[in-house]
């Protein structure tokens, strides 16, 4: 799910960016620091949508570095247990697949996989095809899962899904 939250960082700059340009600098600084970034409390910060205040620098004693605390608003996508999501395979194995959702990536197990659906090693590249070979799922192909579960960890949200449901599986093109 995406939101537009209020949120805060702070800048840490080195006394060279002092100058005519020093907001300018803090704002580039601020795009750089935290779009793409992803936190376990707010999720992955799409894109910075407004800066709301830069507040006064705190010189930091001892460096010469200089601290400033900026308010700002930005675009997050926070997954969801429950919440159904389309993605794209990017890896599929006997064990199950992997799914690509903008920055989140999700693992699909083969027990998430309807029982119609058999894993086909021999075919190149690896596939789930159905019985009927009506309905083949293979790298590539978007797909529409639901998460049942969520990881977080310092590094980003890791999801597990499942294809089991109605309306789930491959979206016709």
């Amino acid at each position: 799910m995406f939101y537009h939250i209020s949120l805060e960082h702070e800048i840490l700059l080195h006394p060279k960016y002092f100058g005519p340009q020093l907001l300018e600098t803090v704002k580039q600084k601020l795009y750089t620091d935290v779009e793409g970034t992803c936190t376990g409390k707010y999720g992955f910060v799409i894109a910075v949508t407004q800066i709301d205040n830069i507040g006064a620098g705190l010189i930091q004693h001892g460096q010469g570095f200089v601290m400033y605390p900026v308010k700002y608003k930005a675009v997050v996508f926070r997954p969801f247990k429950g919440e159904v999501l389309d993605g794209i395979v990017t890896q599929v194995n006997k064990v199950g697949m992997f799914a690509q959702i903008g920055p989140l990536k999700c693992f699909i197990s083969h027990h998430s996989i309807p029982d119609y659906m058999e894993f086909c090693p021999n075919v190149n590249p690896p596939c789930y095809k159905s019985k009927q070979e009506d309905s083949v799922i293979q790298e590539e192909d978007v797909i529409r899962l639901k998460i049942v579960g969520t990881r977080v960890d310092a590094s980003g949200i890791f999801a597990i899904g499942t294809l089991i449901g109605d309306y789930l599986g491959l979206v016709p093109q």
